[in-house]
């Protein structure tokens, strides 16, 4: 089988993730890194790649099949459309944008093309998101009545040393809780009314770094999130979901959710429901959902490679993304006009 020219754009952290998860996989073969940096001039050097300052440059002289897009938040946009634009499909991390208005360009620029946009929202390739939506749409938990969820990680001070991440939409809002607001949306159904309350008390830059926030959706179930990013807490999906061994491991649930028939911990996948009686005099039963742990980068690459190939369409293109990305910016609005 020969196997499928990638290239990847941006050498950050995520980027370099994207390249471990290629070079794990068979079917794919990285031959080109697009990023001005001299890290990544020598990161290309040490793997044997082509390396070019200019994407548009790489994407002309390598003509690769497909192209990861990890770029900053700001350059996602045109760095998918100069792929689009030459008929290369493109997985774009997160958030699709830095803006809907953003998001929408590329939207209307993937549909004219007609060419696949995938977006990085790893989580819905995770193994455990696929067992608890199969479980909330058999119905087992009944109807969805609420969920809650939490994202508190203290994120170190270096973290802080580029510049960017100190400016307004580089809060936890957009870089951590779009991920939840996604995976919410996926398991649960469209929201459609958001409450919401920020705060820079603790970090004191010109991004949030706390939030409150409820969630209504359409389904009328009513839903809760608590985020920061200066909190010390073992209640995260990094954390949780052992996903990324960069994160230290603390075995506890972020997502709690509750249905008429039954109830469901996630990460941890601990399962609640009532046996011949029900209400509150009534013992709860537990079972634990036993989910074969591969890592999520791993399976959203093979999905890639089907879409690149044609044989699928995105699990979420860039207008499924566009909608996340509509929930954040609503609550960044609310979150002012509440100040």
């Amino acid at each position: 089988m020969n196997r499928i020219r990638l290239a990847v754009i941006g050498a950050g952290a995520i980027g370099r993730k994207h390249i471990d998860v290629i070079n794990q996989t068979p079917q794919a073969e990285l031959v080109a890194l697009a990023d001005p940096s001299t890290q990544a001039e020598n990161l290309a050097k040490d793997l044997g790649v082509a390396w070019y300052a200019d994407i548009n440059e790489m994407l002309d002289n390598e003509k690769p099949q497909g192209v990861i897009n990890a770029t900053p938040n700001t350059l996602h946009v045109p760095c998918a459309i100069a792929c689009v634009e030459r008929g290369i499909p493109v997985l774009v991390e997160k958030p699709v944008a830095d803006s809907a208005e953003r998001a929408q360009q590329l939207v209307d620029a993937a549909k004219r093309h007609g060419v696949p946009v995938l977006v990085g929202h790893h989580r819905r390739h995770n193994a455990l998101t696929a067992a608890a939506k199969k479980l909330i749409d058999s119905g087992e938990l009944g109807n969805i009545v609420a969920v809650s969820a939490h994202w508190i990680l203290q994120k170190p001070d270096d973290y802080f040393d580029v510049s960017w991440r100190r400016e307004p939409g580089a809060g936890p809002l957009l870089v951590n809780l779009v991920h939840d607001i996604d995976l919410l949306r996926y398991l649960l159904g469209e929201i459609n009314k958001v409450q919401a309350i920020t705060s820079n008390a603790t970090r004191g830059f010109a991004n949030e770094d706390s939030a409150v926030v409820n969630l209504r959706f359409a389904s009328g179930a009513l839903g809760s999130a608590v985020l920061s990013d200066c909190g010390v807490s073992p209640w995260s999906w990094e954390m949780n979901s052992a996903e990324n061994e960069v994160y230290a491991h603390a075995p506890e649930n972020c997502y709690l959710i509750s249905g008429s028939k039954g109830a469901l911990a996630m990460p941890q996948m601990r399962w609640w429901r009532y046996g011949e009686q029900s209400g509150w005099h009534a013992p709860l039963l537990q079972e634990t959902l036993n989910i074969e742990a591969i890592d999520p980068f791993i399976l959203q690459l093979r999905h890639f490679l089907q879409v690149i190939r044609g044989e699928v369409a995105p699990i979420i293109d860039a207008n499924d993304a566009l909608k996340s990305l509509k929930v954040i910016d609503a609550i960044r609005r609310v979150s002012l006009n509440a100040a």
